[in-house]
C-alpha cells in the first residue's frame, strides 16, 4: 500500500511513466489522432514525402482545394528555383552542343558565319520542339482549348497548378541562361544586338504573363509563337544542308502571317473584351488583381507593338530576298555577254594624212621611193 501511494504521488506530480518518444513528421497523424477532413479552400498540412518531392519547387503559398490538387502562388522563392534550373539548362546546352551539333557541323563543312547560325538554330529547334509538346500537353490537360472562356474567367488566376507553374519557371530559366551563353558561344558582335532583342522580348512577355496572373492566355500565345519559331529554325537547318531547299521557308512565310493574326485576335478578345466585362475591376496587388483600364491598355499596347515589330522585320527581310532573287533571274535572262575581239592594229606611216596624201611632220610630202631598174 505504501508503494502504491508513492506511485500515485509521482503521477500527480508529473513524474510518472512517460510515453515512448517517436519521430513525428508534420502531416502524419499519431496512433491516437484522427485525420482531419479535407475541405475545399482550406489549407491542410502536407506529408513529409510530398514536401521532399517538391523540395526543388517549394511554393510560396500552397493551397489544397480538394483531396488531390495542389495550387501554387508565385513569390520570392521562385528566384532560387529559377537560378537552380539555369545551371541545369547550361549543362544541357553544353551536352547538346558537344554530342549532337558539333558532329553534324563537321560533316557539313560550314564556314564560321554559317557555323554560328547552325548552332543557334540547332539549339532552338530542340528547345522549341520540347516546349511545343510540353505546352500543348498542359493546355489540353487543363482544358484551356476546349473552354476558351477560361482564359479570362475567374480572374485573377493567382493559384496555379504544379505543371503550369513549373512550365513558366523553366521558360524563364531558359531565356535567362541565353544571356551568359552569348559569351560562352563566342557570338559575333554583329549578332549580339539581334539576339538580345529576341531574348528580352521573350523575357518581358513570359514574366509579364506570370506576374500579372495571365498565365492561361500566356500559354496559348507561347504555343502559337513556338510553333512558328520551330518551323523557321528547321528551315534554316535544311537550308544549311542544301542551299537549294527553300520549301520550308515558303511554308514558314505563310504560317508567320497567320500566327500574327491569331495572336492579336486572342489578345484583344481576352484582354479587351473578356476582362473588360468582369465585375472585379480594381487594382489590388495583394490579391493579384490588375484588371484596370490602364493595365489592360498597357498589356494590349505591348502585345500589339511586339507583333507589329515582328511583322515589319518579316516584310523587310522578304522584300530584300525577293529583290535579290529577281536580280539573279534578270541576270540569267540576259545571258552571258559576247566577248569583245581585240582591235586590229593598223600600221600607219609617219606623218599625217591630208586629202588622202601622207604629209611629213614638217608639212612637206615624203620622198617617193626610187625603183631600181632591172
Amino acid at each position: 500500500p505504501g508503494l502504491e501511494k508513492f506511485a500515485r504521488r509521482l503521477e500527480s506530480a508529473g513524474c510518472g511513466p512517460r510515453r515512448p518518444l517517436r519521430a513525428r513528421c508534420h502531416g502524419f497523424p499519431q496512433e491516437d489522432e484522427k485525420l482531419p477532413a479535407l475541405q475545399p479552400g482550406v489549407r491542410h498540412p502536407q506529408p513529409c514525402g510530398h514536401r521532399l518531392l517538391l523540395g526543388a519547387l517549394r511554393p510560396h503559398r500552397a493551397y489544397v482545394r480538394d483531396s488531390e490538387t495542389v495550387h501554387y502562388h508565385y513569390g520570392p522563392k521562385d528566384l532560387v528555383t529559377i537560378l537552380f534550373y539555369i545551371f541545369i539548362t547550361i549543362i544541357l546546352h553544353a551536352v547538346v552542343q558537344e554530342y549532337i551539333l558539333d558532329k553534324i557541323s563537321k560533316r557539313l563543312h560550314l564556314s564560321k558565319v554559317k557555323h554560328s547560325k547552325f548552332n543557334e538554330s540547332g539549339q532552338l529547334v530542340i528547345f522549341h520542339l520540347s516546349s511545343v509538346v510540353w505546352c500543348f500537353y498542359v493546355v489540353v490537360t487543363e482544358g484551356y482549348l476546349t473552354n476558351p472562356r477560361s482564359l479570362w474567367e475567374d480572374y485573377p488566376h493567382v493559384y496555379l497548378p504544379f505543371q503550369v507553374k513549373f512550365f513558366y519557371l523553366c521558360q524563364l530559366a531558359y531565356w535567362l541562361h541565353a544571356l551568359p551563353e552569348l559569351y560562352f558561344q563566342k557570338v559575333r558582335k554583329e549578332e549580339i544586338p539581334r539576339q538580345l532583342q529576341y531574348i528580352c522580348l521573350y523575357l518581358v512577355h513570359i514574366a509579364g504573363a506570370y506576374l500579372l496572373n495571365l498565365s492561361r492566355l500566356g500559354l496559348i500565345l507561347l504555343l502559337l509563337q513556338y510553333c512558328t519559331e520551330f518551323l523557321f529554325h528547321m528551315a534554316r537547318l535544311f537550308y544549311f544542308a542544301d542551299e537549294n531547299n527553300e520549301k520550308l521557308f515558303n511554308a514558314w512565310a505563310a504560317v508567320f502571317g497567320v500566327t500574327r493574326l491569331f495572336i492579336l485576335t486572342l489578345a484583344v478578345l481576352a484582354i479587351g473584351f473578356g476582362l473588360a466585362r468582369m465585375e472585379n475591376q480594381a487594382f489590388d496587388p495583394e490579391k493579384g488583381n490588375f484588371n484596370t483600364l490602364l493595365c489592360r491598355l498597357c498589356v494590349l499596347l505591348l502585345v500589339c507593338a511586339a507583333q507589329a515589330w515582328l511583322m515589319w522585320r518579316f516584310i523587310h527581310s522578304q522584300l530584300r530576298h525577293w529583290r535579290e532573287y529577281w536580280n539573279e533571274q534578270s541576270a540569267k535572262r540576259r545571258g552571258p555577254a559576247a566577248p569583245r575581239l581585240p582591235a586590229r592594229l593598223i600600221k600607219r606611216e609617219s606623218g599625217y594624212h591630208e586629202n588622202g596624201v601622207v604629209k611629213a611632220e614638217n608639212g612637206t610630202s615624203p620622198r617617193t621611193k626610187k625603183l631600181k631598174s632591172p
